[in-house]
C-alpha cells in the first residue's frame, strides 16, 4: 500500500529499489509518526476539515497504534511502503472512510521531516543526560585521583608532569564544549515543520502555530520552502554534534589502550572486563577500548556522508533524503552505546600509583628545574640553556617537588568550575517544553 498509488502496479524491482531499508528504519519513527498525526488531526478539526466526532475516533485509533508501537505489536506489514503509509491503511481498515481524511493539508515530505525532528529532539535528550552522567563520573575519578600523578607527553615524548586528576577532568571538560554543539543541534531540530507539505505550503486553512505548540516546539520553521530545506541539514548539524562526542570518547579510548601498554602501564583493569589471545596465555586485551574508539571514529564520519548526500541537491524535495536515515537514525544508539561501557570501564579502573619515580621519568622535571632558576633571578633563556646544560653532561638531578597552583593545573583542578559550566549548558537546554507531546496521547 502506498499513499500516492494511482490506478497501476509499479515494477517489483523499481519497488524494492525505491523502498530499500525504509521499512527497517522506520520503526524508529512510528511513535513520533502517530504524535504528529494527533497533533495534525486536532489542528485540522480546529479548521473546520473534520467534525468533532471525526476527531474522536482518529484519536482512539491513533493512541490504539500508539500503545501497540509502545508494546512492540505494532510492524511495517509486506507490501506497504513506510511507516506513513501503515499508520494510514490501520486507520483505515479499522475506522472506515474516516482513516483516509488524515492526510489532509500534509505531504509525506513534512511528515516524515516532522518525525525525523521530534525523533532528533528526544534523543539528543537522552544523549545530554548520558553525556552529563558520564562528565560527572569523570570529575569524581579526577577528584579521586587527583594527587597520583602521571607522565605528560608531547610528541609521544617525555614531556611534563601530569595526574590522573589532570587526565580524568580534561575530557571531563571537553564533553562540556560537546554539549554546546548538542545544543545547537537541538535547537535547530527544536522547529517545526508540519504545515509546509511538500514544501509550499496548502491552501487549506492550516494553523501551523497549533501544532507547533501540541508538539511542543520551540518555533516554527515558518517559509514553506526552507522548511523542506531543513530536510538533511538538520539531520547533519545533529550528526556533528554527535561526533564532537564521539571524537572526545575516540581521544579517551585511544589514550586508555596506550596507557594499558606494558612499556607504559598506567591503568589497567579487573581480568574479567578484559579479553585474551588465541595463543598468549598472559594477554589482557582493551578490546572494549579499541571497539569505542573505532565505532566513534566511524561516527565521526557520519557528517561527511550526510554532506555528500546533499552536496549537489536543490531546493526541493529529493529521494536521496531517504539513504539519510539509514546510518543517521541508529547512530544515537551506538554513540550511548559506546558512552554506557566507557563509563562501566572508568569506573572499575585500576590506576598505578608512583609511577614517575622511576629513573626513566626524570626528565619529566626539567621544566620545574628551569622555572626555580627564574624565580631565583635567572632570566627565562639562561635558566633554559644551565638546565639543558645539565642534561646533556649527565648531571641534572631532579627536585620532584611540584608546585603548580594556576587554573587548570595539577594544583588546581577547577572542577567545581567545570561542573558549574555543565550545569548552566543543561539548563540552557529547556527540555521541559518539548515533553508536551506526550500530553497527545492521555
Amino acid at each position: 500500500m502506498k499513499l500516492w498509488q494511482k490506478n497501476f502496479d509499479i515494477h517489483e524491482k523499481i519497488e524494492r529499489f525505491t523502498t530499500g531499508r525504509d521499512r527497517e528504519t522506520d520503526l524508529l519513527l512510528a511513535r513520533y509518526d502517530v504524535l504528529g498525526s494527533l497533533a495534525h488531526v486536532r489542528m485540522l478539526q480546529s479548521v473546520g476539515l473534520l467534525t468533532e466526532a471525526e476527531l474522536q475516533t482518529l484519536e482512539q485509533g491513533l493512541k490504539q497504534i500508539y500503545r501497540e508501537i509502545e508494546n512492540g505489536q505494532f510492524k511495517i506489514e509486506e507490501g506497504v511502503e513506510d511507516v506513513h503509509s501503515q499508520v494510514e491503511w490501520l486507520l483505515t481498515e479499522r475506522l472506515g472512510e474516516v482513516g483516509k481524511k488524515i492526510h489532509s493539508g500534509r505531504s509525506r515530505n513534512d511528515q516524515v521531516l516532522t518525525d525525523i525532528k521530534l525523533f532528533i529532539r528526544e534523543e539528543i535528550q537522552k544523549l545530554v543526560d548520558n553525556v552529563a552522567h558520564f562528565a560527572y563520573l569523570l570529575l569524581r575519578q579526577s577528584e579521586t585521583y587527583q594527587h597520583i600523578l602521571l607522565p605528560g607527553y608531547t610528541h609521544f615524548q617525555l614531556a611534563m608532569p601530569s595526574s590522573f586528576g589532570l587526565w580524568f577532568g580534561a575530557y571531563a571538560e571537553s564533553l562540556a564544549d560537546d554539549l554546546l554543539l548538542l545544543q545547537a543541534a537541538y535547537r535547530i531540530a527544536n522547529q517545526n515543520p508540519l504545515g509546509s507539505a511538500a514544501g509550499y505550503g496548502s491552501s487549506f486553512p492550516l494553523n501551523r502555530r497549533m501544532t507547533t505548540e501540541l508538539l511542543g516546539f520551540a518555533d516554527l520553521n515558518y517559509n514553506s520552502v526552507y522548511a523542506q530545506m531543513t530536510r538533511g541539514k538538520t539531520e547533519r548539524i545533529a550528526a556533528v554534534a554527535l561526533g564532537s562526542v564521539a571524537a572526545t570518547l575516540s581521544k579517551l579510548a585511544a589514550d586508555v589502550c596506550l596507557y594499558m601498554c606494558q612499556n607504559m602501564d598506567f591503568l589497567t583493569f579487573p581480568k574479567e572486563l578484559t579479553t585474551g589471545s588465541s595463543i598468549m596465555p598472559h594477554k589482557k586485551n582493551p578490546d572494549v577500548f579499541e571497539l569505542i574508539r573505532a565505532k566513534c571514529n566511524r561516527l565521526q564520519m557520519l557528517p561527511t556522508e550526510i554532506g555528500m548526500i546533499l552536496a549537489n541537491l536543490p531546493s526541493g524535495y529529493h529521494r536521496d533524503f531517504q539513504l539519510i536515515k539509514e546510518n543517521m537514525l541508529p547512530a544515537f544508539a551506538e554513540l550511548n552505546d559506546c558512552i554506557d561501557l566507557a563509563m562501566y570501564m572508568l569506573e572499575r579502573v585500576i590506576v598505578r600509583e608512583n609511577i614517575i619515580s622511576e629513573e626513566k621519568y626524570k626528565y619529566l622535571f626539567s621544566v620545574e628545574a628551569l622555572n626555580k632558576e627564574v624565580l631565583a633571578g635567572m632570566s627565562f633563556r639562561d635558566a633554559y640553556r644551565k638546565v639543558a646544560q645539565s642534561i646533556e653532561e649527565g648531571n641534572f638531578h631532579p627536585d620532584t617537588t611540584l608546585s603548580h597552583t594556576h587554573e587548570g593545573s595539577i594544583g588546581n583542578l577547577c572542577n567545581t568550575e567545570i561542573k558549574q559550566k555543565i550545569e548552566t549548558i543543561l539548563r540552557d537546554f529547556g527540555f521541559e517544553k518539548a515533553q508536551r507531546m506526550y500530553e497527545l496521547i492521555n
